[in-house]
């Protein structure tokens, strides 16, 4: 007899009449609906978004968008179909609550074998950022493929026989995988103001991810950015929600390609991410607090949603952030636990039916909450839980909490029903596993070299062209510098084959092409010279030079600028110093700034004499090129800022809604080649920092120190006698000696930790140093702060063990930290407070700080450092170590 879940015969009638007496009951769509946007009879009615204006069959662009009252019900292209309902709950009736919880379950592939996706009733598995099929970063389609058949048989072998969705971070093409077509990120395809370009980019993307064998992709960010520091910005196509909105629709289209019942045979199930608010935190801080109105919500930050619903989307990620502002009493808190935001704003008000994932490890920082377990989570609203490592606690966790009452079980049945919907939309119940699927192991469907060239040279920017020095002629000389001029790791940015785009290189992109690549094509190579840093060369030899700078890859927190100015030259001084040996010596410099935001480049233009914002242009570089030389395959630019650039290095927020809105190049500037942009020189005065804390006076702001990376200008080190002089900590967080290593962690969030192992084989320490020079941090002692950290203590210290700060050893203060180690809890998180009076009484002079934070000890120890920063005031807090406990006992 067949396992699969049938209807009973003698239920079939009644469930039925009872099934379309509810959905008659519920009512059909008004005729207001049907427009763009409605408020029905009268305004004080909620207001209602269907499909937008569309020009040339794709969602126009509207210059502005009427303020609502309150947030709209969403007409969704999507409809409900009362067979697929009946189905569903036929399905749900049938299931035991271990088999529902496991379809609300979602862990990490490198966490979970096809046996437990069987034996747990998993209902989505997930690959992060740099997770691949065995850990091989070169994993083949059939790599993928033969993966994914595995999960997909395993989960057929179920009672159930429901099959397991993949979900992969497809953001800019299937960027994990090996050899893909990348487009740019989404600031660059906002810049193009082309919504038919973001259907097909989409289109395009689903087709490599159905090569591969996943079924869901994590896409696409509809964040309205209000802050650049914010590190996930080349994530969200604009500042301007009218450019979210329409994308957001055509973005959705794409990926699903779906009619009105179901995804395409092309498409894969969508993500509207992440909701909500995630583009607004204070100071752009990932995962921060947003602390705007509600009425800036609705018009500002939900905009995107509107258009993404409306044309179907199927699945909506929520959001890290909190949303809290208790002057307008706003206290939701984490969104992931927000009822008001997840249900009664996102499924109630908009009428969202599709399914609602967390983020990852999301759950863990809802308070009261773990990373294995959340009813607050459940309760709110999430449908499925993207736990990548804890999930088996977080099953046996869950199904206590059904079967205690914590969680009632008309909430589980209402997750797994929205599970199944989305399923069955997409095709997936009963679809052929994935190596049988359309476009499966076409080598073809994860190439689309063409289109992402379209999309790169609609999106370059061109804010400078003194003397109309661009386009070039095709026969030109030049000369190329720039560490980004050869360099697919800065061209693609984060989220490209790992999950901060680092540890790449040209070798990693077999189909992609640089920018030196696309000049030679376009010049002819005995026509280019290049030197990354420009020595040894004489620019007056050629007719022009052509440097490629900007920021390195870089993804969510590891990105944030926190307190650092947006000063292009304090962050990558090197790019000052090619364009210093280039500029004035007899050649117009032509500068190609690649970054993942708009950042205050005086300096660098004063040294240009035409200057192309191009943000991250994806593996195809001869898109580059071909705006830069009227060659036969020259088009003269287009794009336009869909980010305002700041005139002064501190100028964020910056947003055209603000009074005094002042930037050097506003929302929607560009030039076209006929255009010079009467730019002139710039002031090239900045600031030391844009926030107090050096010298004397006293301390407002955290020093950041270590936050999921190294903040400039401290850099991580390791140390021991086999280098005392330190080896520095890799992007990566690794660094080995016989004595010492780490490797990354989770400890607040994903990667944002350093797990370091002392063998107990000899002294080590780890530590974090300006290694240029010493800073006066004076204001931090006045301000009576505390050095702070959390960590994770997985082996406590079999031997002394000390944290130290340093004036330029041997200068140093010291405290003794052997018992406040042993003492933490194992395998759980604390947070330490030293007060930096502490390190004042042993000797450490405060004028000239090179080393903020150190941890020395000679024996076995293992624990897990995250979130280093000095912070004001600390130093009075009740949880504040004592002086006097951090000495020999």
């Amino acid at each position: 007899m067949s396992t699969r879940l049938r209807a009973r015969s003698g239920t079939y009638r009644g469930a039925l009449i009872t099934l379309i007496g509810a959905v008659l009951a519920a009512g059909t769509p008004s005729a207001a609906a049907a427009d763009p946007q409605s408020y029905g009879h009268g305004h004080d009615r909620q207001p209602v978004i269907g499909q937008p204006n569309m020009d040339h069959g794709c969602a126009r662009i509207e210059q502005s968008l009427p303020t609502l009252s309150d947030w709209p019900k969403v007409d969704s292209k999507m409809d409900r179909n009362f067979w697929d309902e009946w189905r569903i709950s036929q399905i749900v009736n049938g299931m035991s609550l271990a088999e529902k919880v496991g379809q609300m379950t979602q862990p990490e592939i490198s966490a979970i074998t096809p046996a437990e996706v069987t034996q747990y009733n998993i209902g989505s598995v997930l690959n992060g950022g740099g997770s691949w099929p065995a850990a091989n970063k070169h994993a083949t389609t059939t790599d993928w493929l033969t993966l994914a058949d595995a999960y997909w048989t395993a989960s057929k072998a179920t009672r159930t026989r429901i099959p397991v969705i993949w979900g992969i971070d497809a953001v800019h093409g299937n960027n994990n995988v090996f050899g893909t077509t990348l487009f740019p990120h989404n600031i660059g395809l906002g810049a193009a103001r082309d919504s038919c370009l973001i259907r097909d980019i989409g289109e395009a993307t689903a087709r490599q991810i159905r090569a591969t064998g996943q079924d869901w992709a994590f896409a696409p960010t509809l964040a309205v950015v209000q802050d650049d520091r914010w590190g996930r910005t080349y994530e969200g196509f604009s500042e301007n929600p009218t450019i979210t909105r329409a994308y957001g629709y055509e973005a959705i289209r794409g990926l699903q390609d779906n009619n009105s019942f179901r995804l395409d045979r092309n498409g894969v199930i969508a993500t509207a991410k992440h909701f909500i608010g995630d583009g607004g935190t204070t100071g752009g801080k990932d995962q921060g607090v947003n602390a705007y109105s509600e009425a800036d919500m609705i018009n500002l930050h939900g905009q995107g949603y509107y258009g993404a619903l409306a044309a179907g989307a199927q699945s909506v990620m929520v959001s890290f952030n909190s949303w809290t502002n208790p002057d307008l009493g706003i206290n939701e808190g984490k969104v992931t636990g927000s009822q008001k935001v997840v249900t009664g704003i996102l499924k109630q008000k908009m009428g969202f039916d599709g399914l609602v994932v967390s983020d990852w490890n999301a759950i863990g920082q809802v308070p009261g909450c773990t990373n294995a377990s959340c009813p607050q989570a459940i309760n709110a609203g999430i449908d499925m839980v993207m736990v990548p490592n804890d999930w088996k606690a977080f099953i046996t966790n869950t199904i206590a909490q059904v079967e205690g009452g914590q969680i009632p079980m008309a909430r589980i049945d209402d997750a797994v029903k929205r599970i199944l919907r989305v399923k069955l939309r997409a095709g997936v119940l009963d679809s052929r596993k994935p190596s049988q699927r359309q476009y499966a192991g076409d080598a073809n469907a994860l190439l689309d070299k063409q289109l992402a060239r379209k999309a790169v040279r609609e999106s370059q920017v061109l804010l400078k062209n003194n003397n109309k020095v661009l386009p070039l002629k095709p026969k030109s000389k030049v000369l190329v510098v720039g560490k980004s001029a050869d360099s697919m790791q800065n061209q693609t940015g984060g989220w490209t084959l790992s999950w901060q785009g680092t540890g790449n290189t040209n070798a990693d992109f077999p189909n992609g092409t640089t920018v030196l690549a696309g000049l030679k094509q376009a010049l002819g190579d005995a026509n280019v010279t290049y030197s990354a840093t420009a020595d040894g060369v004489d620019p007056s030899q050629y007719d022009a030079v052509i440097a490629v700078i900007g920021e390195t890859p870089y993804a969510e927190g590891v990105g944030d600028l926190g307190k650092r100015s947006l000063e292009a030259a304090k962050l990558y001084p090197a790019d000052l110093a090619v364009l210093d040996k280039v500029h004035g010596k007899g050649a117009p410099v032509v500068t190609v700034f690649m970054s993942g935001r708009p950042l205050w480049t005086n300096k660098e233009l004063n040294r240009s004499d035409a200057f192309v914002a191009s943000w991250l242009p994806g593996t195809e570089g001869e898109g580059v090129a071909d705006m830069l030389v009227r060659g036969r395959n020259w088009q003269d630019f287009s794009g336009k800022l869909s980010y305002s650039w700041p005139k002064t290095a501190c100028q964020t927020p910056l947003n055209p809604r603000d009074p005094g809105y002042d930037p050097l190049f506003p929302f929607g500037y560009g030039l076209s080649s006929r255009q010079t942009g009467n730019v002139g020189t710039l002031d090239e005065t900045a600031p030391v920092s844009c926030s107090g804390g050096g010298g004397g006076g006293t301390a407002t702001e955290d020093l950041e120190i270590y936050n999921r990376t190294d903040v400039a200008p401290y850099k991580a080190f390791i140390g021991s006698p086999e280098n005392w002089g330190g080896t520095e900590i890799g992007p990566d967080g690794q660094a080995a000696h016989a004595n010492i290593n780490t490797v990354p962690v989770d400890v607040n969030v994903q990667g944002d930790g350093l797990k370091t192992t002392w063998t107990g084989s000899g002294p080590g320490q780890i530590y974090m140093q300006n290694p240029a020079q010493g800073d006066d941090l004076r204001s931090y002692l006045n301000a009576n702060a505390a050095l702070e950290f959390d960590v994770i203590v997985n082996s406590p210290p079999a031997a002394r063990t000390v944290i130290s700060t340093h004036c330029v050893y041997p200068c140093q203060g010291e405290t003794v930290a052997t018992k406040l180690f042993q003492n933490l809890p194992v395998g759980q998180k604390s947070t330490v407070k030293i007060p930096i009076v502490c390190f004042a009484d042993k000797g450490l002079d405060l004028e000239n700080v090179n080393t903020p934070f150190l941890v020395y000890t000679e024996g076995a120890f293992t624990a897990s450092f995250a979130n280093v920063r000095w912070v004001p005031k600390g130093g009075a807090d009740p949880d504040a170590q004592k002086c006097g406990d951090l000495v020999d006992q």
